[in-house]
């Protein structure tokens, strides 16, 4: 069992179980509107979100969690009686506090981050755009259209990948970071290898996006740490060539954020500081349909770590799962739909490769939201 379970409430004994509850408990904001004027909301994150109830989940014995909601309204209460009032007022701190500004960008705004991929064998979209020439006409196309952060990457992570060597992945991105850097871009490079984040970083990338959370390379930490750019840790179980063999939980949210804690915890011990940081869930990195959904259905949860999320969905092979007949490029709804739910669950920033869709979607969602 490896789902959270919500469980039924029917007496004032049923709420103080999970006061009286011995282990670690997770919160996850929920009830999302917008909350500028409603007084029974708090701001997720700093931004026009709002959440007015929360999710308290505990571990089962044996895998799984179950998990209750209050109100904002009933919260007090509940707290007095746990016995958990500093750890109460601490979530909530980091669920509220506005994150700082990552490489220079707003984290009150869902930022867009268009992928480039100057590779031949990508899942989606490999081989469309593998030439140095190609690659920054693109770019600078999904900047046009709305992209705040251009994802340069070299390497394909997905199962099956031919294996790139560390040169030969500088070779194709360092010119196309560097061209797009010139013209203004904000650009991360997509590694897992510390050699690469030294030249990106050298070639005008800001930002360092690793799918192995800085495990990947047994530099990584130092050289991140060193070169100071702010860093996005993606959570990954096993590796691109094995991770979607067989991958278990014993609880896929809460197993994946304490991963990311941890994470998080080894980059302020070598000299990142959090607000450096930003946490990515790792949607189809060793995870089934029924990990990846419950993720998305969570996703707030991670707000609990005080760090801005990236959501990458685009085009995954999970949509492929609940629509078999939708090839990568056939994904688009299901890449939207997805985007959307990052955004009314807070995340600070989409990674997609179709931009001006996105942010279309996001903007009329951010729209009516207001009215």
């Amino acid at each position: 069992m490896d789902k959270i379970t919500r469980s039924v409430l029917r007496s004032p004994a049923d709420v103080r179980g999970f006061a009286d509850f011995d282990g670690p408990l997770y919160y996850a904001p929920t009830g999302f509107i917008d909350h500028a004027d409603d007084p029974n909301t708090l701001p997720l994150a700093g931004s026009r979100r709002g959440f007015s109830a929360l999710e308290i989940i505990r571990r089962r014995d044996g895998g799984g969690a179950e998990s209750m909601i209050l109100p904002l309204l009933a919260l007090e209460g509940w707290v007095q009686n746990s016995g958990r009032v500093d750890e109460i007022n601490n979530v909530l701190d980091r669920l509220m506090t506005k994150r700082a500004d990552f490489a220079g960008l707003d984290m009150a705004s869902c930022h867009v981050m268009g992928i480039v991929n100057v590779t031949p064998d990508s899942f989606s979209d490999g081989g469309d755009y593998n030439t140095t020439e190609q690659a920054i006409a693109r770019g600078r196309e999904l900047a046009a259209l709305g992209a705040s952060i251009l994802d340069v990457g070299g390497e394909s992570t997905r199962p099956g990948a031919d294996e790139v060597t560390e040169a030969e992945e500088i070779e194709r991105v360092v010119p196309v970071i560097r061209a797009l850097a010139d013209y203004g871009h904000v650009v991360s490079i997509d590694t897992r290898h510390a050699n690469v984040m030294e030249a990106a970083i050298e070639a005008g990338a800001t930002i360092i996006n690793d799918v192995t959370g800085l495990e990947g390379d047994d530099r990584s930490l130092e050289v991140a740490a060193r070169l100071g750019a702010p860093v996005m840790l993606m959570h990954m179980q096993g590796e691109p060539g094995t991770m979607q063999a067989d991958p278990q939980y014993d609880c896929a949210a809460l197993d994946v954020y304490d991963y990311l804690l941890d994470r998080i915890e080894s980059c302020e011990r070598a000299g990142i500081a959090r607000d450096k940081i930003c946490i990515d869930p790792g949607i189809g990195f060793g995870k089934t349909l029924s990990h990846n959904l419950e993720l998305l259905s969570r996703l707030a949860l991670f707000h609990g770590l005080g760090c801005p999320i990236l959501l990458g969905t685009s085009r995954k092979s999970f949509i492929g799962k609940i629509d078999p007949k939708a090839e990568p490029k056939q994904r688009l709804g299901g890449s939207i739909a997805s985007a959307v739910n990052g955004w009314r669950h807070g995340a600070q920033m989409i990674r997609v490769h179709d931009v001006q869709e996105t942010v279309q979607a996001i903007s009329v969602a951010s729209s009516t939201a207001l009215v």
